[in-house]
């Protein structure tokens, strides 16, 4: 940067906003005198030297420092500067260096929120989101209660963590970073052993509105959707596991770094052979499990649900006041997609 900037001087006209290289050749009262070569003299002065002043003790005549210009020319004809605003600059270059480099940092948190935990680095404020935490750290709270996870990320101030540098724009003052990534290597290294449709044992160490995590192979961890825990709709992953439970899994995709799991590969497809039993046309009873938007869900059998779509009311108040969570109706299919593990129906005049 030194031999740019000494280059830049020479070459072309200074700016405001330029960063420049200068001897110290002269002290005054609260402020500071630079010799600039051919460009003039700078002074650092005012509140620009107050910031600094701490900074500025133990320097002494002919030692070179950075500085930004503020002002081509002051009232008193000298290039105003500040170094301040120069060491910033400098700060977000050595960053940017940091992340191309892929450099594991110890930061120390600071403080937290809803969406992650709060640190700094060289006096610049960095974020480190949730998401980008490592799985022994991600507070898998059940349900994915946010005041619950914001207590259990509050645990975390005044500890050192080990990040790497994820993201960074100076314009914006946005430095965010991520504690995962620095074992995003050693990650696909062993995944590298697996393949999806390998089967895994390992033990549930988290529930989550989304879904389960599951430790297996002591260093991996992979996540089983709440779609993949069973073939029947679930609400709430403890209706299917157990924090601390030992299950096996089938891995149904493995990307980067992330493994994602399936229980429901291993168990039996309740939808195999179902046009046996049921076929278009046929009058059936079922449960009514949950109303939305789009309709309402029917229990026809354990593991089987179908829709009746909200076409079939005119409106969700309609809807509503026809059909209670609860109690059975009766229905007629309209609709069988075992492939797509589909059954539309259609509530039969009369319930």
């Amino acid at each position: 940067m030194k031999d740019l900037l000494e280059k830049d001087n020479l070459l072309k006209p200074l700016k405001v906003g330029d960063t420049v290289e200068g001897k110290i050749i002269a002290r005054g009262q609260s402020r500071l005198f630079l010799d600039l070569g051919p460009q003039g003299t700078g002074i650092i002065y005012g509140k620009e030297f107050q910031i600094v002043k701490d900074q500025l003790k133990d320097l002494e005549i002919g030692n070179n420092i950075f500085a930004k210009i503020i002002d081509l020319e002051n009232e008193d004809g000298y290039i105003e500067l500040s170094i301040s605003q120069a060491r910033k600059e400098m700060v977000w270059e050595n960053l940017q260096q940091k992340k191309s480099k892929g450099e594991k940092l110890i930061v120390k948190i600071l403080g937290a929120n809803k969406g992650g935990l709060l640190t700094e680095i060289s006096g610049i404020s960095a974020f480190l989101p949730v998401s980008q935490l490592s799985p022994e750290h991600y507070p898998k709270v059940e349900g994915g209660d946010i005041t619950k996870v914001f207590r259990e990320l509050q645990k975390f101030i005044g500890k050192e963590l080990e990040v790497k540098i994820f993201d960074l724009d100076p314009r914006e003052r946005k430095l965010i970073l991520s504690e995962k990534a620095k074992d995003v290597e050693k990650t696909k290294e062993i995944l590298k052993n697996y393949k999806v449709g390998d089967m895994v044992e390992g033990k549930i160490t988290g529930l989550v509105g989304f879904g389960v995590f599951m430790k297996f192979n002591e260093n991996l961890e992979g996540l089983i959707h709440i779609s993949e825990l069973d073939w029947q709709i679930i609400e709430d992953p403890s209706e299917i596991v157990k924090v601390g439970e030992v299950v096996q899994a089938k891995i149904i995709d493995i990307t980067n770094d992330k493994v994602s799991l399936s229980l429901k590969a291993l168990k039996e497809d309740p939808w195999k052979n179902i046009e046996k039993k049921y076929k278009k046309g046929d009058i059936i009873k079922g449960k009514i499990t949950k109303l939305n938007p789009f309709g309402a869900f029917v229990e026809v059998s354990p593991k089987i649900q179908g829709l009746c779509h909200i076409s079939e009311f005119g409106s969700q108040k309609k809807m509503e006041e026809k059909l209670k969570i609860g109690k059975k109706y009766s229905f007629k299919i309209l609709l069988i997609d075992p492939k797509e593990h589909r059954m539309s129906l259609k509530l039969v005049s009369g319930n």
